[in-house]
C-alpha cells in the first residue's frame, strides 16, 4: 500500500458504510491496518453495522486528512478470537473498563481502493497490495 495512503488511514477516523434495509454510516476509532494490508475494526457499539455485515458482508471504509481522501470497498469477516480480536478486546477494556466489551473484530479484505480527493485522480482505482 502506498505510504501516503496508509498514513491517511492511520491518522484519521474511519467512516464505515454498510447497507441493510437502508444505508448506514458510522465513525470508528478502534481500527488498524494489518501486516497483510487488510483493514481491521474493533466492534464495540456497532449493532446495526454488525447486523448488516452478517446479512451480506459488504462494507466500505472512507478516511481523509484535509482534502486528501480515500475509500476502500471490500468484504468483511467477523472474528471473536485470535490476535486481532485480542488487540481490540484489550483496547475496549482499557477504554471502557468493562462497560462496553468488544463484540468482535471486523477484518476487511479490500476488493477496491478509490481516490476520493477533489483533484484529477478522483474516482481513480489504486492498488492496496
Amino acid at each position: 500500500m502506498d505510504a501516503n495512503v496508509k498514513k491517511v488511514f492511520e491518522e484519521s477516523p474511519w467512516f464505515l458504510a454498510t447497507c441493510g434495509d437502508e444505508p448506514h454510516v458510522v465513525p470508528v476509532g478502534f481500527k488498524c491496518i494489518t501486516e497483510d494490508n487488510k483493514f481491521a475494526i474493533g466492534a464495540v457499539l456497532l449493532d446495526t453495522t454488525l447486523t448488516n455485515l452478517r446479512a451480506n458482508g459488504k462494507i466500505a471504509i472512507a478516511a481523509c486528512v484535509g482534502a486528501e481522501a480515500y475509500q476502500v470497498k471490500g468484504t468483511a469477516e467477523l472474528v471473536t478470537d485470535g490476535p486481532i480480536y485480542d488487540y481490540f478486546a484489550k483496547m475496549a477494556e482499557d477504554t471502557f473498563k468493562g462497560a462496553h466489551p468488544a463484540k468482535c473484530a471486523i477484518i476487511v479484505t479490500p476488493t477496491q481502493m478509490i481516490v476520493n480527493s477533489p483533484n484529477g485522480d478522483n474516482n481513480k482505482s489504486i492498488s492496496w497490495a
